[in-house]
């Protein structure tokens, strides 16, 4: 964990006077974003473990040996090669793993790293740029928008050390 959060985050300018999201195809094709949505609901749906890995592989994420995501889990559908899951680690049931964040005039990229054996809770949002040290954990339905330390306990919204 280097630099803050909005540090690692790339900004791109939209074009014309509408918000971002209205420009969403010049951030990714409506080919991709459907092969990723799709690949994405299959693998939410499915109780094999390995199968999940498999798909998100296959849409460019970096996922460790032992690395597992629960039920209903959700990456990124725009930019799923940003995510890195280290071995052991686990996504709980309904997170979500964001590496997008549509604004009025811009959207902004950033890489998501989830460190060894470290646990994200289930219907926890982490945010693009945040880094989740090895062996911490982050609790259920917290929002994730700072990097959280090795062997570190978060929780909340926004999510905030526990002591």
């Amino acid at each position: 964990m280097s630099e803050p959060r909005h540090e690692r985050l790339t900004a791109r300018k939209t074009p014309g006077d509408r918000n971002a999201l209205h420009y969403w195809q010049a951030a990714k094709p409506l080919w991709i974003v459907a092969r990723n949505y799709a690949a994405i609901v299959l693998a939410r749906h499915s109780p094999s473990l390995r199968l999940k890995n498999w798909l998100f592989r296959r849409l460019g994420m970096e996922i460790e040996s032992g690395a597992t995501w629960a039920l209903e889990s959700t990456p990124d559908v725009f930019f799923p090669e940003l995510i890195t899951v280290e071995s052991e680690a686990i996504v709980g049931y309904d997170a979500t793993i964001l590496c997008h964040e549509f604004l009025q005039d811009e959207y902004r990229t950033g890489p998501v790293r989830i460190g060894e054996r470290a646990m994200i809770g289930a219907g926890a949002i982490v945010l693009p740029g945040v880094e989740i040290g090895a062996d911490s954990q982050v609790a259920a339905n917290s929002l994730v928008t700072e990097d959280v330390p090795p062997g570190e306990t978060v929780a909340g919204v926004p999510a905030e050390p526990v002591d």
